[in-house]
């Protein structure tokens, strides 16, 4: 069950950097039945596990209930802030799909892109100049440009990260480019 699970989450970490607090959550259970090996913290920690384990089914189907491929969702992940509107959700999770698709269709498509100064600050700007339009972008009236430049920066630090080539080899083919 151990190894299951520890596959699961390495795989969900590695498709979206902000999944860390399943992460964290995962060595808090871990460490209480180490601590302590009776039978009622050995079932206390089974259950633990069993609950975490639904967890992670929880937050694999969430791309359902968002809408978006896993692709998109740490995308959109990054991109979101707490308390906006449902149109400005919609907003942002277009954003992140047609953004993708961008980068995909022009930039990401150099071969070895990460290894050129010059095609990783035109990825650097392409993501930046994205979210700042007033047409393609993030809805203005709850970014201001510092943060536009932040979301930037974290989006091309993953972009970065997880697609070394195309289609990225942390994401399954079905939401390869």
């Amino acid at each position: 069950m151990r190894q299951a699970i520890e596959q699961r989450l390495q795989r969900l970490l590695m498709q979206n950097p902000l999944r860390t607090d399943f992460q964290r959550h995962y060595e808090d259970i871990v460490a209480e039945y180490n601590r302590e090996k009776d039978r009622v913290t050995i079932e206390k920690s089974f259950e633990a596990f069993l609950k975490f384990a639904r967890a992670l089914d929880d937050e694999s189907k969430r791309t359902i209930r968002e809408g978006l491929d896993e692709e998109s969702l740490a995308v959109f992940d990054l991109l979101k802030k707490p308390e906006l509107s449902p149109a400005e959700i919609k907003r942002i999770k277009a954003v992140a799909v047609n953004l993708l698709e961008t980068l995909k269709a022009e930039r990401l498509r150099v071969d070895h892109w990460r290894d050129k100064e010059a095609t990783r600050d035109a990825v650097r700007m392409a993501i930046r100049d994205f979210l700042w339009s007033d047409e393609t972008g993030l809805p203005l009236e709850h970014h201001d440009e510092d943060e536009v430049q932040n979301r930037a920066e974290e989006v091309f630090r993953h972009v970065y990260r997880v697609y070394p080539t195309l289609p990225s080899p942390y994401y399954g083919s079905s939401t390869a480019a």
